[in-house]
């Protein structure tokens, strides 16, 4: 199995990142990830965000972009990718009413391929990026993700395999299916408690992390990126806890 670049999704430590956003972002080269995926820049401008990744051996591999603000402003968001040397806008997630009944996501989806398009022109690639819903609910006889992904053929896919899992589907499955259009890929674990599920550090759950580091490689992928929404222990043991398991797994 070829072996992916592994990244982190900064969101998981948002309330490190609040308080000290670059040191933060230190303490995650010297844990061994080798890219952030940002979910917000810190106040920062581009270049001088990019000096200092570039001074801790951490590259951009992408950054999570509201819709909303990817319709305001786009060419802000890409100018700064850019210049940031960071090849990958995603779209993290959408409120109910733009996907409330057929109508909706079809202007939804005219959205997201004109952004996709916009995005192509400038070298940068756009993708949208999953949660459990859209594997709950259909649109016509589509799950509503597959409908997206059919409706906006630029926009490529970030899989997050947890919440494809949490939806009772199969990832490896979907991974599959998407060969070759995804190159990014979360890395999630979770339990369920009280039949909810709850997000815990890699290999702590009952997700199959082994057989999706596996198909995403065959599929294609260039990042895996650890993701954990809520931590159950202090986020930067979290994401230690994470890479260890990586490690130890010939992952990283």
């Amino acid at each position: 199995m070829s072996r992916l670049s592994i990244g982190l999704q900064m969101y998981t430590l948002r309330n490190e990142t609040a308080s000290d956003f670059l040191g933060t972002l230190r303490q995650v080269a010297e844990l061994g990830y080798e890219g952030a995926e940002f979910a917000g820049y810190g106040g920062l401008d581009a270049k001088t965000l990019k000096a200092e990744l570039d001074a801790l051996g951490l590259k951009a591999l992408g950054a999570h972009v509201s819709l909303a603000r990817m319709l305001e402003a786009p060419d802000e968001e890409i100018e700064y990718a850019l210049t940031l040397g960071n090849k990958y806008l995603v779209v993290p997630w959408m409120p109910e009413e733009k996907y409330a009944d057929e109508a909706a996501l079809v202007q939804t989806c005219r959205e997201i391929e004109s952004i996709a398009r916009k995005c192509v022109e400038r070298g940068i690639v756009f993708g949208y990026h999953n949660h459990s819903f859209e594997l709950e609910r259909k649109i016509g006889d589509k799950l509503l993700l597959d409908a997206i992904f059919d409706a906006a053929p630029t926009a490529q896919v970030e899989l997050d395999a947890c919440w494809v899992h949490n939806a009772g589907v199969d990832p490896v499955g979907y991974i599959r299916k998407y060969s070759g259009r995804l190159p990014l890929v979360h890395m999630k674990d979770m339990r369920r408690e009280e039949g909810k599920p709850v997000t815990v550090e890699l290999g702590k759950g009952e997700v199959d992390l082994t057989a999706i580091a596996k198909a995403s490689a065959e599929a294609g992928a260039e990042w895996l990126i650890v993701e954990q929404d809520h931590c159950q222990n202090p986020p930067l043991e979290s994401v230690a806890t994470s890479m260890a398991w990586l490690k130890n797994n010939g992952l990283r």
